[in-house]
């Protein structure tokens, strides 16, 4: 997608798009998201209720970062493409909670994709996985520049309808709203959410890959897992103590190297460090395509009726 500074609803200096061009955001910070957002009940039930999500995670996640990027790193005319593609699809998204979840989310709890407090979350959970990652891949953020960044997501979320008032109106402010989601109560991980967010991350892998594939893709994996609060972490019941921790740092310091200019960072690396990420999330589709044409699911385990079908 084009970047010029004419081109979109972000200039090109915009914290969001020098955020968002670094590749190593950009494959990492989906999956992190739908992970760590997992924990929000009517977030991952709305999602599972209402798309492919259990059947095939993977092209969802492929075609959300596709919408994501079109807006943050596209033009006005390919952002404005996925904007009405999305409200579209969120038109119907609303129900109520089949079961309980939590003791802040009884049965019959109703959520909607136009909900503000949901949409504000989205976004959160989106920032939030931005942030982390680029603090751990590229570089750490300066205060200014995490100001900048979360300012222009809060222009991203209204481009996909959320109220300006759904945000908190700075930074700091953020950060104590969202930790303190996260230390509460209120987070909640349903036992489906629970596999799906294992698969994701690559706590559980359903079928045998070629070595190079599962090398890098444990790679991937490892990042992310490590990128969780420990609180995340202990919810999904995932191993990781000093062994994991080293490999995680040793990894992502690798990854921050090769972002230093040269003579460090070879020629033909840095070529492949910027740029939209959504061609390579294509590679994980084909992948899940053949799988489900040959009659596998995708994630071994889970349930692909709607959760109302099976609890009524």
């Amino acid at each position: 997608m084009p970047a010029r500074s004419d081109s979109g609803y972000f200039s090109d200096d915009s914290m969001i798009r020098r955020v968002m061009r670094k590749r190593a955001v950009g494959l990492t910070y989906g999956q992190r998201a739908l992970v760590i957002g997992a924990v929000h009940p009517l977030l991952y039930v709305g999602t599972a209720e209402n798309t492919q999500h259990r059947t095939t995670p993977y092209t969802r996640l492929a075609l959300t970062g596709r919408l994501f990027e079109a807006v943050s790193l596209g033009t006005k005319e390919e952002a404005d493409r996925a904007r009405s593609f999305t409200h579209k699809r969120h038109a119907k998204v609303q129900g109520g909670l089949p079961e309980d979840a939590g003791s802040h989310h009884p049965a019959g709890t109703r959520y909607s994709a136009h909900d503000p407090r949901l949409m504000f979350m989205t976004m959160a959970f989106t920032f939030d996985s931005a942030e982390v990652m680029h603090d751990l891949l590229v570089r750490k953020l300066t205060a200014t520049e995490r100001e900048g960044l979360y300012r222009d997501y809060v222009r991203w979320g209204e481009l996909f309808g959320m109220p300006r008032e759904a945000a908190p109106a700075s930074y700091p402010e953020f950060r104590r709203v969202f930790d303190g989601y996260l230390a509460s109560d209120e987070v909640f991980l349903t036992d489906e959410a629970k596999v799906v967010g294992g698969y994701l991350m690559g706590q559980q892998v359903p079928y045998p890959m070629p070595v190079p594939v599962q090398q890098a893709l444990g790679g991937f994996n490892l990042l992310v897992q490590g990128s969780l609060p420990p609180r995340i972490r202990e919810m999904y019941g995932l191993t990781w103590g000093i062994r994991e921790e080293i490999a995680c740092r040793g990894l992502a310091q690798a990854v921050r190297t090769a972002h230093l200019s040269p003579p460090l960072a070879p020629k033909l690396l840095r070529g492949t460090l910027t740029g939209p990420s959504y061609p390579l999330y294509r590679l994980a589709t084909r992948r899940e395509k053949k799988l489900v044409n040959s009659g596998r699911p995708s994630m071994p385990g889970v349930d692909p009726q709607p959760l109302h079908a099976r609890v009524g």
